[in-house]
């Protein structure tokens, strides 16, 4: 069963959980949540249960104690600080949403700590129109409106279905949330205005998988396909598109854990 460690790296500390058993190592950048995924170890090695022989799995969080405002470049840099103080290097990244844009800058920067790269529902450039929804949330959590926060949240990311059958599980989940929860979560939140990478994607030379739904109501499919424009023609890059999974298809497309396990262990030409 998954733990929670903390590693400290460069005067801050980013706690973890580990599991697997497997030679090679998968680290995952989840997106933006209400709560941290630590408190969801167990459900995550679960999910992830498939990747387990052939992968030491890492999943991440932010660090703790987090500046005033934090801009993606100064997260990433602390992410790949924590990955050198545990001495991963070359591993594969699987990054959702925020963290795939946290994965494209590492890969972008730091190049010889990536092996593989997933990026799952994630965007090379944020304009203002997806930027919008992340402002609602954000505004919704510096008034403390945490139910409304977490609706508002589940609604985007989920397909209507999931959303309508989660609707008394996220209100629920909203009477745990902390101020710290919300304070932490505007920050991070605003992070991702401006983001744009589109013109360093072409620095990345590994191989590549995005993974993105064409009913993503946060990000639009439009994000995908612009980074596969972007990195099309690159030795071992894919793409793949669902159909009515939503933003969160890396928790709701039923294959998708298979798909990845595909692209990871596949041998590269």
């Amino acid at each position: 069963m998954a733990s929670i460690e903390t590693v400290a790296a460069d005067g801050f500390a980013m706690d973890y959980f580990r599991f697997g058993q497997g030679d090679d190592v998968l680290v995952v950048l989840p997106g933006l949540s209400v709560q941290s995924v630590m408190g969801l170890a167990s459900a995550v090695e679960d999910a992830y249960r498939i990747l387990a022989d052939d992968f030491t799995v890492y999943v991440f969080d932010r660090r703790k104690d987090l500046p005033a405002t934090y801009s993606m470049q100064e997260m990433a840099r602390d992410t790949e600080a924590a990955l050198e103080a545990l001495g991963l290097e070359r591993a594969c990244i699987f990054g959702a949403s925020q963290g795939g844009m946290l994965a494209m800058r590492i890969a972008i920067e730091r190049p010889e700590l990536v092996g593989k790269l997933i990026l799952g529902s994630t965007a090379a450039r944020v304009t203002e129109g997806q930027f919008q929804h992340i402002e609602q949330w954000i505004a919704f959590a510096r008034e403390g409106r945490a139910e409304d926060l977490y609706l508002a949240f589940g609604e985007l990311v989920y397909p209507q279905d999931v959303f309508e059958q989660s609707h008394g599980v996220l209100a629920e989940a909203a009477k745990t949330v902390t101020e710290e929860d919300l304070s932490r979560f505007a920050i991070l939140a605003e992070s991702i205005r401006g983001f744009d990478v589109t013109k360093d994607l072409g620095m990345i030379d590994c191989p590549v998988l995005v993974i993105g739904d064409r009913d993503d109501r946060l990000l639009g499919a439009d994000a995908s396909e612009q980074i596969a424009e972007l990195l099309d023609g690159k030795p071992g890059f894919e793409l793949y598109l669902y159909d009515g999974y939503g933003h969160a298809a890396y928790d709701t497309a039923p294959d998708y854990k298979e798909r990845m396990l595909q692209f990871l262990t596949a041998e590269e030409l």
